[in-house]
């Protein structure tokens, strides 16, 4: 890779030093082709469809900017076949085959046919599924023959992991899933990333990362993390990536300092191109992470802005687009902040928040806001007003269709927690405690077993409210657990489902470990505390504000 020297015709955005060279004679088509490459790594098709059709008005003859279009038009990591709505796939089939099609009758060198002919098969007329197999074992092929070329070990990634995108590895053992390509497609990865060409290639970095999000170590590609950020500087989703393993590693901060950029760059895209487009998605995505991440920082200005920033953009003209439906994709985000007030006890401000003027389009939303209302009122000792949250619950919940997902989880998945969690919290607070703990510990088995995304599923970690009542009832011992399960200090959970370094359960840990007298561990616990509480902006007094008698950091008693 070299940088490309023609200076562009036009302002652009900056977009690193990638270059694949083409045999084409137009200095603007090369320009084009490789922006179009880097957006396609990037996973904003859209604007790669657009470069690579620039480079066809200055080299109609170039073959590979038709590879191109065909490549992003089709599915990819973050949109399966299945997440095509009809419209959709009609037109996306139709176009690959055309480009595909037309570009085997352009201008191509020897790896560029291959590469024509590999994504051939992805589009079959017989069996879509089918058609993942087949393209990956093409491309395994052709990087088998061509070991030098980044370009071609990142596609055959690429293909491999597409063949069970999100379903890479077996998070309860830790082993590759059943059928998945995971193996191969980290071995062609980490060749790359033992090249220096490698390791300032997007695609590589982009694709490892979230070949090792799922793993047993995600800790392994902190080096690639770092290699990302600030790569490509305004390809807002390579901006956010690292934060896939930060958080997984406890890295917080990190988390948000990544996310806060690509925000940045998202802004200049939305600038250019407007906010009614699929890439609406990846800007949600960048805003929600900076929430997720600054509430395990204790962070509430940094998460209810960032939560108040994203339900702004997510307005009825773009929910209202059919397709792709973007309600289905999208309607989810809205009511982030609902979580943020749950997070940092705003009861009050939860109680007056007001329930969206169209419960049908806002269907999500609208449960959300009767479950934080709910909880409210809940730990306020509103009993009664909290029982008439949880029924208008139920009835916004049963609204809500099998297709309203958040990623990689239902609507309805993500709020069945909710339901166990406020029947938890009225039946707590109503004295009922062997109740209470049990819809709480259902809540639990049901946060864990969210398929894997990145943010989690449930926003605020479910043994953060059962550990803090557990304390609250002194049965200190059993919330110890609780906390150790969720710090990743055993081996209780999933990889995925640790929380390592959080300030909330590093809060009860440590009053854990003060009460049980277990002196040397609480002491080894508290520096890690203290630093993670300096960064939050409010005080730390418990793992949830669902908790009533808290204590500070040193562990003296105090009040809410």
């Amino acid at each position: 890779m070299t940088a490309t020297a023609s200076a562009p015709e036009e302002p652009y955005y900056d977009l690193g030093s990638f270059h694949r060279s083409t045999d084409t004679p137009s200095a603007q088509a090369q320009l084009w082709f490789d922006r179009g490459m880097v957006w396609a790594y990037a996973f904003n098709h859209e604007e790669s469809i657009r470069c690579f059709e620039r480079a066809l008005t200055h080299d109609p003859d170039l073959a590979i900017a038709r590879w191109g279009i065909a490549y992003a038009v089709g599915p990819n990591y973050n949109k399966a076949w299945d997440a095509f709505d009809p419209k959709d796939l009609a037109e996306s089939l139709a176009r690959a085959r055309d480009e595909l099609e037309l570009a085997a009758h352009g201008r191509a060198n020897d790896v560029e046919r291959g590469l024509i002919a590999a994504l051939a098969t992805r589009f079959p007329t017989d069996d879509l599924a089918a058609g993942h197999a087949r393209y990956a074992d093409a491309m395994a092929t052709l990087a088998a023959e061509n070991p030098h070329d980044v370009d071609v070990q990142a596609l055959g990634a690429d293909a491999a992991m597409n063949v069970s995108a999100w379903a890479l590895w077996d998070t309860r053992t830790g082993e590759p899933a059943p059928g998945s390509r995971v193996v191969a497609a980290t071995r062609l990865l980490e060749a790359a990333l033992a090249t220096e060409e490698g390791r300032r290639h997007p695609g590589v970095l982009h694709l490892y990362l979230h070949a090792m999000e799922m793993s047993a170590r995600p800790e392994v590609a902190l080096p690639a993390a770092n290699l990302l950020r600030g790569l490509v500087p305004d390809a807002g989703h390579l901006q956010h990536m690292p934060s896939h393993i930060d958080v997984l590693c406890g890295d917080y901060r990190s988390s948000i300092d990544s996310n806060t950029a690509a925000v940045q760059a998202d802004r200049r895209f939305v600038e250019r191109e407007g906010p009614l487009n699929f890439y609406s998605l990846y800007r949600a995505h960048d805003l929600h992470f900076v929430v997720y991440s600054a509430m395990f920082e204790g962070r509430y200005q940094t998460a209810v802005d960032a939560a108040d920033e994203l339900a702004a953009q997510l307005t009825p003209d773009l929910l209202s687009i059919e397709s792709p439906p973007m309600a289905d994709w999208l309607e989810a985000f809205v009511p982030l902040r609902v979580h943020v007030l749950i997070r940092f006890g705003r009861w009050e401000d939860l109680l007056a928040h007001p329930l969206p003027e169209d419960p049908d389009l806002y269907c999500t939303t609208t449960a959300t806001v009767h479950y934080g209302r709910g909880i409210a009122y809940a730990a306020t000792g509103r009993v009664a007003e909290a029982l008439a949250e949880r029924d208008a619950l139920h009835a916004a919940y049963a609204a809500i269709p099998d297709s309203r997902y958040l990623f990689n989880n239902t609507s309805r998945d993500i709020l069945a927690v909710a339901v166990e969690m406020l029947d938890g919290e009225i039946a707590y607070r109503d004295g009922r405690f062997d109740e209470a703990f049990e819809h709480l510990r259902r809540a639990v088995e049901l946060d864990d077993a969210l398929p894997y995304d990145e943010p989690w599923g449930w926003m605020q970690p479910t043994r953060h409210a059962y550990g803090a009542l557990l304390l609250e009832q002194g049965r200190v011992q059993e919330a110890a657990a609780v906390y150790a399960a969720d710090l990743g200090l055993d081996d209780t959970l999933s990889r995925c489902c640790q929380h390592p370094g959080n300030v909330w359960a590093l809060h009860g840990y440590h009053e854990c470990l003060t009460r049980l007298g277990r002196d040397e561990e609480a002491a080894a616990v508290a520096g890690r505390l203290h630093a993670a509480a300096a960064r939050a902006d409010v005080p730390i007094t418990a793992s949830c504000a669902c908790r009533l008698d808290t204590t500070d950091i040193d562990g003296c008693c105090g009040s809410a």
